[in-house]
C-alpha cells in the first residue's frame, strides 16, 4: 500500500524558506521518479519540479527554478523540496507524487506566503 506523509508546510514571510518532505512507503522508492506539484485557490494543480531515480536528474517549472530545490534520500525513503526566496504567489497546498504502477498523492501540506 503506497503511502506518503507530508510535512514542512506553514506560513512564511515573502523572501523567506520551508523546506518540505514527503515519507514514502509501499513501494521501491529508489527507482520511482517523484515529483512536487501545487494548488492554489481556483488554480489548476501544476507540477513544481521532479526527480529522477537513483541519479536524480531534476527539473522544475520555470517560476520556481533558481529559488526552489528537488532532492531525494533513497536510504530514507524520503523526498524533499527546498523552498527559497518565497513569494506570495508560491502559496499553494504541495502535492508529492508518484506512479507505482498508478498514480499515487500524499495528503498535501498548506504552504502560505505572506507579511
Amino acid at each position: 500500500q503506497v503511502q506518503f506523509v507530508e510535512s514542512g508546510g506553514g506560513w512564511v514571510q515573502p523572501g523567506g524558506s520551508l523546506r518540505l518532505s514527503c515519507a514514502a512507503s509501499g513501494f521501491t522508492f529508489s527507482v520511482n521518479v517523484m515529483t512536487w506539484y501545487r494548488q492554489a485557490p481556483g488554480k489548476e494543480r501544476e507540477l513544481v519540479a521532479r526527480i529522477g531515480s537513483f541519479a536524480g536528474s531534476t527539473t522544475y517549472t520555470d517560476s520556481v527554478r533558481g529559488r526552489f530545490t528537488i532532492s531525494r534520500d533513497n536510504v530514507k525513503n524520503t523526498v524533499y523540496l527546498q523552498m527559497n526566496s518565497l513569494k506570495p504567489e508560491d502559496t499553494a497546498v504541495y502535492y508529492c507524487n508518484t506512479w507505482a504502477p498508478k498514480s499515487y498523492w500524499g495528503q498535501g501540506t498548506q504552504v502560505t506566503v505572506s507579511s
